[in-house]
């Protein structure tokens, strides 16, 4: 799409969120429940265009893409009209009478930039919500995933413009995208980018969220249950080869089961994938070629368990175990993103703090244990935007829990009530009754007002 189109376009749209039509709850949940019923319909060709775009099975798209949308639609589409009310709050004796309350007013419009690796399920997700809140989106989608676009393309074409626009396309278009002053930027994506989306923002000062990234540590203590552990790793780490924002990163294992957990784990791969994962439809592939030759490049140090094999013609990684890794080996410096998994042993639990310390606060942290005790020490002992024990991945699916990161992890939260949340400007009102006019507050001021207000104010 040319700039100039786009330009005419976000200026129709301005004009459509204050002509006020969004502000009704009925045209945003007549909307709501029209795209539930077109994300139905175009399911299996999202599925296609997923297979197509890097190999992505179709039970993954239905659960890590379409129905994890549509479990969000549900609940926006039950609550949001409960949501956009006022929400009554106690009002203190020095303001009586009055009453305060709360009261949701969506920013106006909204540009989100969306990534690639789950990229039907991160571009619609803050959508809905930013929808739901009464906004106008602009969103921007990777070029990197055209097959699935082209779905996203299909389905959003049954809405207006001036309510949600679509624009894929190079870089370019990002940068001047964030040249233009919109009321909220949501934001997905690496770390790097994020610096400069914020940057882009300050100018403006206009308010965002970050949904960034970061090495997400994993804990196996000498007291987990090894065979779910192994289970539960594995699927969270491979699942979508890797390619997830809060898949673990790094593995920190006692070194009284390690033996015992690699081989568990390199079994499970098996069973998932079979012997040879490449002729897998169970298993996705990398996005890119240069993306799989940087997998290459992080097995150089340690020893491979299992895997260890590339592709960079048909983008295919194998699902990879390293262990003798050392923190500061290369594949310990940056967040992988990808199906590898550095292992790391430690003898005290106060190893697992100095390592996890090494690096920025991360977007999620796992610890597997039988050990409720072990299990708060772990969360008081370390940040993350969000911590699940023993399992992985799992937190990121239930809408009722706010998502995001912490520091350089992210900024800000969504997911169900807290999308709508995000996307809405929580306007606090007083209203004040004119029935009578108390006189302490106003000068000339003495001795017994004083005495008055530090009664009120106790």
């Amino acid at each position: 799409m040319e700039k100039e189109k786009i330009g005419l376009i976000l200026e129709s749209q301005r004009k459509f969120f204050e002509s006020g039509k969004t502000l009704d709850i009925n045209y945003r949940l007549e909307n709501l429940k029209k795209l539930r019923s077109l994300i139905l319909s175009h399911e299996e060709e999202l599925k296609e265009a997923l297979h197509k775009d890097f190999h992505k099975p179709g039970f993954e798209v239905i659960a890590t893409e379409s129905r994890m949308v549509l479990s969000e639609l549900n609940l926006l589409i039950r609550k949001v009209r409960k949501w956009a009310g006022r929400s009554r709050v106690k009002t203190p004796l020095t303001q009586f009478i009055a009453r305060s309350y709360i009261l949701p007013q969506p920013y106006g419009q909204v540009l989100i930039l969306s990534p690639w690796n789950y990229p039907f399920l991160l571009a619609m997700e803050p959508a809905l919500g930013a929808i739901a809140a009464g906004n106008c989106v602009v969103l921007k989608v990777s070029q990197k995933v055209a097959n699935t676009v082209e779905i996203i393309s299909k389905i959003l074409s049954h809405f207006p413009k001036d309510l949600i626009c679509l624009i894929a396309g190079e870089h370019s278009l990002s940068d001047f995208l964030l040249n233009y002053k919109f009321d909220y930027i949501f934001f997905t994506g690496s770390i790097t980018v994020g610096k400069k989306v914020m940057t882009k923002a300050a100018e403006n000062l206009t308010p965002l969220t970050l949904e960034l990234g970061g090495k997400n540590p994993c804990i196996v203590a000498g007291d987990a249950k090894l065979e779910f552990a192994a289970k539960r790793i594995a699927w969270g780490k491979f699942i979508n080869a890797g390619q997830t924002c809060i898949a673990p990163d790094y593995l920190l294992i006692d070194k009284k089961v390690k033996d015992r957990f690699l081989e568990l784990i390199v079994k499970e791969i098996k069973t998932f994938y079979g012997k040879d994962p490449s002729v897998s439809e169970d298993y996705a592939h990398i996005i890119n070629s240069d993306k799989t030759i940087r997998m290459g490049s992080l097995m150089k140090n340690g020893k491979i368990i299992t895997g260890g094999s590339i592709n960079a013609e048909t983008c295919y990684v194998a699902p990879t175990i390293l262990t003798e890794i050392k923190p500061n080996d290369p594949v310990m410096q940056d967040e992988i993103f990808g199906p590898i998994l550095p292992v790391i042993t430690y003898t005290d639990f106060s190893e697992v703090y100095s390592i996890v310390r090494m690096h920025p606060k991360s977007l999620s942290a796992y610890i597997f244990t039988s050990s409720n005790k072990l299990a708060r020490e772990f969360m008081a002992g370390t940040q993350s935007g969000s911590v699940a024990i023993n399992d992985t991945v799992m937190q990121l699916a239930s809408p009722h829990l706010p998502f995001g990161g912490i520091g350089p992890s992210g900024i800000g939260r969504y997911h169900g009530r807290k999308s709508f949340e995000t996307f809405s400007n929580m306007r606090s009102v007083l209203e004040k009754s004119n029935m009578l006019d108390i006189f302490v507050r106003y000068p000339p001021y003495t001795n017994f007002k004083e005495k008055v207000i530090k009664l009120l104010m106790r």
